[in-house]
């Protein structure tokens, strides 16, 4: 845990922000008192994707050509 005054850490939040590991903590003191802490939250474990797990989400409700020919002098 690193204590840093009020006055330091307004002017280097950003960077304070930036060097905190997950689990490590800062904490602000304004006189003898602490006024804040800085804690960086771990990122949420992602669920690797799956494959197949959109099957069903697209439904294509007829066959259309007719919309091609608005691109027909774009084709070769």
């Amino acid at each position: 845990m690193t204590r840093i005054p009020l006055a330091e850490a307004q002017l280097r939040l950003p960077e304070l922000i930036a060097s905190l590991q997950p689990g490590e903590e800062v904490q602000i003191f304004s006189g003898d008192r602490t006024v804040a802490r800085l804690i960086v939250e771990p990122q949420p474990l992602r669920q690797p994707r799956q494959p197949g797990s959109a099957i069903g989400t697209l439904t294509i409700l007829s066959e259309d050509q007719n919309h091609l020919e608005d691109f027909h002098d774009l084709m070769p």
